[in-house]
């Protein structure tokens, strides 16, 4: 292939990398979205500019006169959002999709609601500032898995663990979860006892590394 037709076939693949990168539709308030018209659900995604500051994701949107529900938080829809500072999830989002917050470096606090039931790999990968977690769901915390070998992993920093808004002491994890990722725990040194059920059959390693 000679130069020319090389360069032309690079100018294509960035052009259509440019129009995928950034597909949506529609904006509301400075938020990105994709309607699944027949379930009328939304989902948060990337969009034309970076989100930041602090973020409070609506419950639901209105487009085009229907109402539609805000169920989740698309791979990537917030990867490299350095700016970004906070961001406050409604309980009407059940996924949080694989690297959702990758590199969010300025973000320092997250709350995740008990609706979510899945958070996909490396959801917070590179969130170094990240210190305080407020959660209501043990179960969907218990499913995130951080790279060992992630130098910024958000847990390798002393945090503090809230659960419906107190400070996590005593934690006692359900019978519902069966495997805690590596690093789940990671640095939560605020933790004075876990109470594990025999349902657990496997714990990553450095699950609980740094819980001094």
């Amino acid at each position: 292939m000679n130069t020319t037709i090389l360069k032309s076939v690079m100018t294509v693949l960035v052009a259509l990398f440019s129009l995928n990168a950034f597909a949506y539709d529609v904006e509301i308030d400075g938020i990105y979205y994709n309607i699944v018209t027949k379930a009328q659900i939304a989902e948060v995604v990337s969009g034309d500019n970076k989100y930041s500051g602090d973020i409070t994701i609506p419950k639901s949107i209105l487009h085009d006169g229907v109402t539609y529900s805000v169920g989740s938080i698309g791979d990537r829809a917030f990867y490299g959002c350095s700016g970004l500072t906070s961001v406050t999830i409604p309980n009407s989002v059940t996924l949080i999709g694989v690297s959702a917050f990758w590199g969010c470096s300025g973000l320092t606090s997250v709350t995740i609601p008990e609706s979510v039931t899945s958070i996909g790999d490396r959801a917070f990968y590179g969130c170094s500032g990240l210190t305080a977690v407020h959660i209501t769901n043990v179960d969907a915390w218990c499913r995130i898995s951080f790279s060992d070998n992630d130098t910024s992993n958000p847990l390798s920093k002393a945090h503090h663990l809230y659960l419906n808004g107190e400070e996590v002491k005593d934690l006692i994890i359900p019978s519902s979860v069966t495997s805690i990722g590596g690093s789940a725990f990671r640095g939560c040194s605020g933790l004075t006892s876990v109470t594990i059920p025999e349902s657990v059959t496997s714990i990553g390693d450095r699950a609980f590394y740094g819980c001094i």
